[in-house]
């Protein structure tokens, strides 16, 4: 295997720290997409707080949009790195060409479907009267350039999953680059305002595909797309699409998770509540999107020596990622504490916004210091091909707890804005734990069971 690192061999927390640090810094700048865009929309004179509110409604469609492209990328790019492990590099580049495909199909529906039903989709997803000019605005834009976002985000996990960090961090460093360059210009400079936002952000996405498609055809990459691998074969893709449905759900139900939240806090606190919940969430992302880049850092040790069969490597290597994710989200807590209003004021200047956003941070992210827990634990089940448990602990922390929460507490609590914001920290506590229970339960057996194999193979020799 001819790639940036040997993930079979050498000091797993330097392997880890080696894949995690280009993950982390792609994922951190990747962010940059949407924040950068929030950050000039909430700037904009005299109607920065209403266009806020307005492009914050589009973050869930857009999160749908994602969804679609790790339900192939996520699956395919674990199951490829343990035909890796497995020295079946055919059976590996079989799985990228199918993906490619399914990504290139489900980028036509999505466009379709948003250019036709965008503005009731982003009206029932809670848009108001005023703000659904801002929304829409921007979103008719943005899915446009919906097959760009599924070739950049999806094909790009298969290069981390092959060992290049660095190439994955560059493929998002070009496309964040261009968003950067092009936000103040479109959107000050053209006087294109929200429109110019999504033009920017479309055109850096486009850039961003054409570099990841041009690395996974040339000699550079181990695994390349060949064209005898693209027509669609379903016993190559579902395995995948069944791998992928944890981290799909758990995407799409966090666009389920921002209507409902949209939804409920519109009706007891307007469009201010809503406003709020748009620096909220894009915060949460700030603390999502680097744990996701220490878990794409770790899948790729995990699944090539789980298809190695070199199970105290994969342990290792998950105790490396809880610690480092669990240190994360415990630093990312203590800012979220002592220093709210620092995140409130990289969005908005208005006081009224800044006042009710200071104690809504406060309790929305109350118990955010063990999600790393959550998330190291989940993730690795991915990395083992373990779908059906995946899929159980996505759907278990939003939509079996959080979302149902989100109602019931404004029921029960007199202060029903505040009860809203509460229901995230106690569907956090009851996610880890069970999330923790399961995950080192089935590690157990893995390692009980690997022992077990050892001793029988050196008893036979």
């Amino acid at each position: 295997m001819s790639n940036e690192v040997n993930l079979g061999q050498g000091s797993v927390g330097k392997l880890l720290l080696k894949l995690a640090v280009p993950s982390i810094t792609a994922q951190i700048i990747n962010l940059l997409y949407n924040l950068v865009d929030r950050m000039y929309i909430g700037h904009l004179p005299e109607v920065g707080a209403a266009a806020l509110t307005g492009v914050g409604v589009t973050l869930s469609v857009i999160m749908v949009i994602s969804a679609f492209a790790a339900l192939f990328s996520m699956g395919g790019a674990s199951r490829a790195s343990i035909m890796m492990g497995k020295q079946k590099k055919e059976a590996a580049e079989n799985i990228l060409g199918n993906c490619t495909t399914a990504l290139v199909c489900i980028a036509l529906v999505l466009t379709v479907v948003f250019q036709v039903f965008g503005y009731q989709v982003l009206m029932m997803f809670g848009a108001s009267e005023n703000t659904i000019g801002y929304a829409w605005s921007y979103m008719q834009i943005y899915s446009m350039g919906t097959i760009f976002v599924q070739l950049a985000l999806g094909l790009n996990a298969f290069i981390n999953a092959q060992g290049y960090a660095k190439t994955g961090m560059l493929s998002v460093m070009i496309g964040a680059g261009c968003n950067i360059l092009l936000d103040p210009i479109l959107m000050f400079g053209f006087q294109m305002g929200v429109q110019g936002a999504a033009v920017a952000t479309v055109i850096s996405q486009g850039v961003s595909s054409a570099w990841v498609l041009y690395f996974l055809c040339s000699r550079k990459s181990f695994l390349r797309i060949r064209k005898k691998y693209l027509k669609l074969s379903g016993k190559v893709l579902w395995p995948c699409v069944a791998l992928g449905a944890s981290p799909f759900i758990m995407q799409f139900t966090e666009s389920a998770l921002i209507v409902s939240f949209n939804v409920s806090l519109y009706k007891y606190g307007g469009d201010m509540a809503v406003g709020v919940m748009t620096v909220l969430s894009s915060v949460m992302q700030f603390a999502m999107l680097p744990l996701q880049g220490l878990t794409q850092g770790a899948q790729p040790i995990v699944s090539y020596n789980f298809g190695a069969g070199n199970m105290e490597r994969v342990k290792k290597a998950f105790y490396c990622l809880l610690r480092a994710c669990v240190i994360y989200s415990t630093v990312l807590w203590g800012l979220a504490m002592i220093v709210p209003q620092m995140f409130m004021h990289m969005f908005t200047q208005n006081a009224e916004y800044i006042s009710m956003g200071i104690w809504a941070m406060r309790v929305y992210m109350a118990a955010s210091c063990i999600y790393g827990i959550q998330i190291a634990c989940q993730q690795t089940f991915i990395a083992l091909g373990n779908a059906k448990v995946s899929l159980f602990l996505a759907l278990l922390r939003k939509v079996i707890l959080l979302i149902p929460l989100i109602f019931i507490l404004p029921q029960i609590i007199s202060n029903q804005v505040f009860a809203v914001f509460l229901a995230e920290p106690v569907a956090d506590l009851i996610a880890v734990s069970t999330t923790a229970t399961l995950f080192f339960r089935s590690l157990k057996k893995l390692m009980n069971g690997s022992r077990e194999l050892a001793q029988k193979e050196s008893y036979e020799e």
